[in-house]
Order: C-alpha cells, then sequence, then structure tokens
C-alpha cells in the first residue's frame, strides 16, 4: 500500500510518467513523502534506500544502463547535500539522471525555514541544468527539460527543486502544461573528410590500437566496434567499463598488455573514451610522444584535451563506427597479419602477463591472495553466468578485479568510474537487480568499500532483490592490511589504531549483516571453499554476502605503469595521488 499522495504530488509523478521515467530511488520524508507515493500510484518503480548517496549512484547507473535517466528523490537540506555526490558522478561519468530535492515553502523563503537551504545554488557545480519549479503549472515543462538536458549531447546529471508548498497544492488545470515527451537524442554523424583522413591514419599506421571506453557502451556501439576491430584485425583495449563492448574473451583483446600497447601504438582509436587519468592523460611515457589519435566522441569541446586529435570524429558511436568500418572496406583498407612484428609484441606480452595472473592464482595457500579468489569467481563465471552484471569497488579488489573478470556484454561492468568514487557498488547492484531480475548480480567489495553503504543490503532483502550476491572481499584495511590492528605495544605507543586500519578477520563478520534483515551469510576461508558458496548463494532464495578473508598483506604484482602511478620523468608533471580508490 503506498502513501496518499497530495494533488500536487500527482502532477509531479505523472510528469515523470509522461516523460518514460521507469525508476525512482530515494529516501522520503518532509516534504517529498507524499511525492513518493504519487510516484507508486502512477506505476513508476520506486525503491526506497537507506542512504541519498546510494540512491544517488543507483539512478546514474539506472540512467546509464538504459539511456532513460534514472530519478533520485531526496528531502531537503542535508537530504540534498547527501545526494550532490551521486549528481557528481553522473556528471563525470556523463550518465543521465535526475535528483529532485524538496526545499523549503516558498513562501518561507529567507525566514530560517526548515533546512533551508540555496540547493540549485549547491547543485549547479555538478550538473548540466539545475533549476526550481517557478509553478506547480509548469512541472512538466520542466521534467521534459530535464529529459533532454540530461540525455542529449554528452548526458549528464540534473537538478530540480521542488518547493513544499507545491507538493499538496492543487494545479489550476486550465493553465496546467501539457508537454508531449521528449525525443529521443539526435544521432548525428561524423564529417565524411574526417573519415577519410581516419581511413588513410589506418592504412598507414604501423602499429595501430582501438581504445573502447564506457561511452561506446552507452552510445551501443559494441558491435560496430567489434565489426572495425574484426575487419582491419586490429588489438583493442576496454577501458574498465568498456569491457564487455567486445567481449573479453575475443582473440583480439590485448588487455593484459595494456602498458605495452599503450606506449608503443602509433595510432589510436578513441571511442568513447577521454584521455584523463585513467588513460594517463595520451602523454609520454605511457603513450609514444608522436602518437596520432583518431577521437570518436558525441562531444567535439573534449576533442584536444591533452593531446591534439589528428582526425575528429563527431557523432554517437554506433553511427560513426558504422561510418567508419563502411569506409575502411571501400576503401579497401587492409586488414592486419597476425603474425606481423606488431602483433607478435603484444600477443607475447599478453602470454607473460596471464601466465603471472595463473602463477598468483596457483597459490592456495591460507590467507588468501586476490588473485585465487578473483581466479575462482571467475571460474564460476564462466560456467553459466557469463551475462553476470559486476558491480565492483575498492582498491586492490577494483584494480586486481579489472584484470582477471571478465565481461562479455556491454554495460555490464559497473566500477568507480571517472570519478574514482567509492561507495557506489551497492547503489549500482540494487540498480542492476531491479533492471534485470533474471541475471546474476556480484556486487563485490572491498572491505573498506562495503563500509560507506553496507546497510543498503537491508533493501536489497526489502524489496527481494535475490539475484544479488554481495562479496566482500576482507583484508582488513584501506588498502593494505593491518593484522592485529591496534593490540601491539609499538601501535598503542603511536597513539592507537593505523589510519589503514580495520577490524581484524576474527573480528570483522560482515556475513551477520545480511543475516539480520533475512539473507543468507558466508564466511570463506580457502580457495576450495569459494565457489561452493558462489553456487549456494546465487541458489538461495534470498539475497546473501561472502565474506572472503584474505591475507592482510596481499597486493597487486608489480605493474609496469599503474592506473595512477607517477611520470617516469621527474620534470613531468605530477599524476592525482590514490586517494580513496
Amino acid at each position: 500500500m503506498s502513501v496518499g499522495a497530495g494533488l500536487g504530488a500527482k502532477v509531479i509523478a505523472q510528469a515523470l510518467k509522461d516523460q518514460g521515467v521507469e525508476y525512482v530511488f530515494g529516501i522520503v520524508g518532509v516534504p517529498v513523502i507524499e511525492l513518493g507515493g504519487a510516484i507508486q500510484e502512477a506505476g513508476i518503480h520506486f525503491i526506497g534506500c537507506r542512504n541519498e548517496q546510494a540512491a544517488a549512484y543507483a539512478a546514474g547507473a539506472i540512467g546509464y544502463m538504459t539511456g532513460t535517466p534514472g530519478v533520485c528523490v531526496v528531502v531537503s537540506g542535508p537530504g540534498v547535500v547527501h545526494a550532490l555526490a551521486g549528481l557528481a558522478n553522473a556528471q563525470e561519468n556523463c550518465w543521465p539522471m535526475i535528483v529532485i530535492g524538496g526545499a523549503s515553502d516558498q513562501m518561507l523563503n529567507s525566514r530560517g525555514a526548515f533546512q533551508e537551504s540555496p540547493q540549485v545554488e549547491f547543485a549547479r557545480p555538478y550538473v548540466k541544468y539545475a533549476a526550481q519549479f517557478d509553478s506547480l503549472e509548469r512541472v512538466p515543462f520542466y521534467v521534459e527539460k530535464a529529459i533532454r538536458m540530461a540525455t542529449y549531447g554528452r548526458p549528464g546529471a540534473v537538478y530540480l527543486d521542488l518547493p513544499g508548498n507545491f507538493v499538496n497544492k492543487a494545479p489550476n488545470e486550465k493553465l496546467l502544461e501539457r508537454v508531449p515527451r521528449a525525443l529521443p537524442p539526435p544521432i548525428s554523424l561524423a564529417d565524411p573528410a574526417q573519415i577519410r583522413k581516419a581511413c588513410d591514419l589506418l592504412r598507414s599506421a604501423e602499429r595501430p590500437l582501438v581504445i573502447v571506453g564506457k561511452g561506446c557502451a552507452y552510445g551501443n556501439g559494441g558491435k560496430q566496434a567489434q565489426r572495425l576491430v574484426e575487419t582491419l584485425n586490429l588489438p583493442y583495449l576496454p577501458t574498465p567499463m568498456g569491457k564487455g563492448c567486445i567481449p573479453d574473451d575475443h582473440p583480439n583483446s590485448i588487455a593484459p598488455g595494456r602498458s605495452t600497447a599503450l606506449k608503443s601504438a602509433d595510432v589510436v582509436v578513441l571511442c568513447g573514451a577521454r584521455l584523463n587519468w585513467i588513460l594517463h592523460f595520451g602523454l609520454p611515457p605511457r603513450f609514444r610522444k608522436d602518437v596520432k589519435i583518431i577521437q570518436i566522441d558525441v562531444c567535439p569541446e573534449v576533442f584536444g584535451d591533452n593531446v591534439p586529435p589528428a582526425a575528429t570524429l563527431c557523432g554517437q558511436a554506433s553511427a560513426v563506427l558504422e561510418q567508419l568500418s563502411d569506409a575502411v572496406e571501400k576503401e579497401k583498407v587492409a586488414p592486419r597479419k597476425r603474425d606481423d612484428e606488431w602483433w607478435k609484441l603484444l600477443d607475447a606480452k599478453v602470454s607473460k602477463n596471464r601466465n603471472a595472473n595463473l602463477e598468483l592464482a596457483s597459490d592456495r595457500s591460507t590467507p588468501m591472495n586476490y588473485y585465487v579468489v578473483f581466479s575462482e569467481i571467475q571460474s564460476f563465471l564462466e560456467n553459466g553466468y557469463k551475462d553476470a552484471i559486476i558491480s565492483t569497488e575498492g582498491a586492490n579488489t577494483l584494480d586486481i578485479g579489472r584484470t582477471i573478470l571478465e565481461n562479455y556484454l556491454p554495460k555490464h561492468r559497473l566500477d568507480a568510474g571517472t570519478y574514482g568514487t567509492m561507495g557506489v557498488g551497492l547503489g549500482f547492484a540494487l540498480a542492476a537487480a531491479v533492471l534485470y531480475p533474471k541475471k546474476q548480480i556480484l556486487c563485490i567489495e572491498g572491505d573498506s568499500a562495503f563500509g560507506f553503504s553496507g546497510m543498503e543490503v537491508e533493501t536489497a532483502c526489502r524489496y527481494n532483490l535475490n539475484n544479488i550476491t554481495f562479496i566482500v572481499v576482507n583484508n582488513s584495511g584501506i588498502g593494505v592490511g593491518v593484522p592485529h590492528s591496534g593490540e601491539t605495544p609499538e601501535e598503542r605507543a603511536k597513539g592507537g589504531v593505523p589510519v589503514t586500519s580495520l577490524s581484524a578477520k576474527d573480528q570483522a563478520h560482515y556475513e551477520n549483516v545480511i543475516t539480520g534483515f533475512g539473507g543468507k551469510g558466508f564466511y570463506v576461508e580457502s580457495p576450495d571453499d569459494i565457489q561452493p558458496a558462489l553456487r549456494e548463494a546465487v541458489a538461495h532464495p534470498r539475497p546473501c554476502l561472502i565474506n572472503i578473508i584474505i591475507d592482510p598483506f596481499s597486493g597487486r604484482k608489480k605493474q609496469e605503469f599503474g592506473w595512477l602511478s607517477r611520470a617516469e620523468d621527474p620534470d613531468a608533471a605530477p599524476e592525482p595521488s590514490k586517494s580513496n580508490l
């Protein structure tokens, strides 16, 4: 049974329904509690979360996976402040979402009303568009505009401010605007002259490389990217959330040889990815000084960031890749031979790194290392769950998981993303489970990451999101763990618990969190118990959590170029330090 809805709330809910919104996340309270009820009455899915941040992360993930903005409804003041994290995350990841924040009654502005805050100003730095409803009758206008702003051009976040006195106000039916549903985002094609230039670059390239980013996934360009790769027999590298656009087990994937590919390629087709920190800004020593970039992006303003492109292909990923594939076939650009010098170099590096991962995974001693844990999870996925959606976050949990856990479908990997946000994993998992109730969702968390939003396991249990299995990879710390934290005389002399430590394994029974809400928990200390726990968890009729204990000092193997390692050149501009990734 839903909460009764005020007349104004029904206007807002109907406007969302008319614009095709299907999923709303949030936490209700004054002044938006009636809006939650109206949303349910309108036939829109409403998922009430335990924290506004998680709700906003979930709404952003829905926008990414569907192309239609997810909506987050929050209360005034602190509720909006908490939701800013989700707005910023969606904006940086270029995901369409809308936050509707309750606000003080208009007639109480500047009088010190309950939770009165300049909320539009709060949101503006983190969104494409922010506005307050100026009348109840114009709500449909603002909602339609919000949908267009969130989805047209480069997708992003929108904030709408809802004065509390609108919620129960009766609209003037004569003045109530009727606004048709926003048209789908227009599809644009690249300049044919730039397509010809890209063909010439690929024809002359000695060491070409395709990089597939999450923009390609969002733009539904996976099949077209695979066509280009196969037509020219090109090596390709996915970014973390570009994984699955082309299946990770495709023979042209050179992901294990990432560093060698980046620093050696002379021509790079950059599809739906940006030359930011994730790709080392496209600069030496990670890339060649003379690298030529063929950049495919829906947003022309990013062309030239850090590296001037040799060809600018502006448009929607699927359409532009189709153009480019048609052109290379028409121009008879010759495919690469698998036995040429470039492929031999990459194949050798891929083989070497895969063998190194296998060697680390073969160590089945306890406490376990990361590699054996992820290898066991990967083996499980290969046997019947290749369409699973993986939501993952943490430090080593995230980074090592990227190298071992494979994806075979686009938009099936959700992680900390461009903003490097901690706390997103459970919200993402909720969104995926609601959207795909018949798919398995693995939410793989470091123990630190789980702490940011761990109470959302209650949300999963309350809504019977039984297709989620939460996995906590527990090393008793932030980054590298510290066994027996704060218990030695030396630690006490230094002032107590080390700043990177969390509860030791015998104290941190995260599996018990979910049992309190009717789910099932598993405590795992041996590699032999990982897959049995996974099989039991996915077959269980309630959400489950597996707490996997690993060696606190387990880490990743030495990387030639880590995601956030500094430049080798001491005079080069420093890269950001590893903060809360």
